[in-house]
């Protein structure tokens, strides 16, 4: 029975690195249901079983908070800001700026991945018109989505997962987790213009843009007094799951905004990976050879307690099998992690899936989507500015991390 187990778990995981599958259309999210199908059909797990090893509460927290994210999706507020950045006058460099800072922001507060999904058509559309090569501004995108997410307990599926794991802090992490992330915005705006400074010296063409899609101020502004109402409830004694579906069922019942609409914006594929992998590595976890595993690295001092053990695991793991399920997998095997601990692998897993194109969901939607837009981003163009950002902003991480007493090296 282990054997088997442990087999499909290799072939997950392998999954979640490659992507797909030779000759078959099937992504990650696809590997993961059928890796769980395997397992239930053999007998391996059981529905019951299988029931036991969904974390129900972070999911009841991811959807609440993609509800919040689609409030503003159908207000219009990512295609405004993505419209206005991109139409903005002023030199190449400038316009860099203004994608970075605001898809930091947005990320910080809205989940990265929505961001990335919503602003990149509309960025890569306008700064072709305008003559210019699109792809240092998206790269921009991505790199500031990723850096502005690291801030916060909600700005990526990663942290919030070990957030409710960990049972965390949202302030206190917001403490421990704004310096390094701004700094790191920073670091991705003079590392693109650096990189890719030939491309930004071109002189951008002067053209008319029509009118941006239509802004529902008082949606937006809804929206808002949400996520305000939404960081009242994390300092609340409610459970944050709680808390947040609260919010989600207030957004929904609305007279102007069709609650299949934004209930259609959720993205269904996530949370349905993030399922089959809670059930797929905590059967995993359950085997022998695991427990076996767990007990030696314990007694080699192997598990990531230190940033010396964290740093290597981070960014190895991110840039193989993706930020997310490297998360899940390490918590599944991480008998006590202590909130110091659990802060920097939300910290350096989200910085590191800057590295390369595999290293987070929302690289790959960015290429995705950008593909659609008639601009290729390839792995050589993330690897060109993604690893010097990614070993820079690591490297802030650590120091910031080793001085505040969070982690000990």
């Amino acid at each position: 029975m282990d054997t088997f187990v442990i087999a499909v778990f290799v072939f997950t995981y392998f999954g979640m690195a490659f992507g797909s599958i030779p000759g078959l259309k099937i992504d990650r999210t696809g590997i993961a249901l059928t890796a769980v199908v395997v397992l239930l059909v053999s007998g391996k797990v059981g529905v019951r079983a299988m029931g036991s090893s969904i974390d129900v509460p972070t999911l009841l927290l991811l959807f609440a908070l993609m509800i919040v994210s689609a409030q503003f999706q159908l207000a219009g507020v990512y295609d405004n800001v993505a419209a206005k950045v991109a139409e903005a006058p002023g030199n190449p460099r400038h316009i860099l700026a203004l994608v970075i800072i605001s898809a930091g922001g947005l990320s910080a507060v809205l989940a990265n991945d929505v961001v990335c999904f919503a602003m990149t058509p509309i960025v890569a559309e306008a700064i072709r018109r305008r003559g210019l090569d699109a792809r240092p501004y998206l790269l921009g995108l991505v790199g500031a989505a990723n850096a502005g997410s690291a801030a916060t307990l909600i700005g990526n599926p990663q942290n919030i997962l070990i957030g409710q794991v960990g049972g965390l802090d949202f302030w206190n992490f917001l403490a421990a987790c704004t310096v390094p992330a701004v700094l790191s915005l920073i670091v991705v705006y003079f590392a693109i213009a650096w990189m890719w400074r030939a491309e930004l010296d071109q002189a951008p063409t002067e053209v008319d843009f029509p009118e941006p899609p239509h802004f529902k101020r008082w949606q937006a502004i809804k929206g808002v007094g949400a996520l305000a109402l939404l960081a009242l409830l994390f300092a609340a004694p409610l459970p944050r799951e709680v808390g947040a579906m609260v919010i989600a069922g207030l957004l929904l019942a609305s007279r102007r905004m069709s609650s299949r609409e934004m209930i259609g914006s959720v993205d269904w594929h996530l949370l349905l990976l993030f399922a089959c992998l809670f059930v797929v590595t905590g059967a995993f976890a359950d085997t022998e050879p695991a427990r076996q595993w767990v007990e030696a690295l314990a007694e080699r001092g192997l598990f990531p307690q230190t940033l010396a053990a964290l740093l290597p695991v981070s960014l190895a793991a991110s840039n193989t099998i993706g930020n997310v399920p490297a998360v899940m997998l390490i918590l599944a095997v991480w008998p006590t992690p202590d909130p110091g601990a659990l802060t920097g692998l939300a910290l350096l897993s989200t910085l590191a899936g800057n590295l390369l194109l595999v290293g987070s969901m929302a690289n790959i939607i960015v290429a995705e989507r950008a593909q659609i837009a008639g601009v290729r981003l390839t792995f050589g163009d993330f690897a060109r500015a993604g690893i010097p950002i990614t070993l820079i902003t690591m490297a802030i991480a650590v120091a910031w991390l080793r001085l505040g007493g969070w982690m000990a090296w």
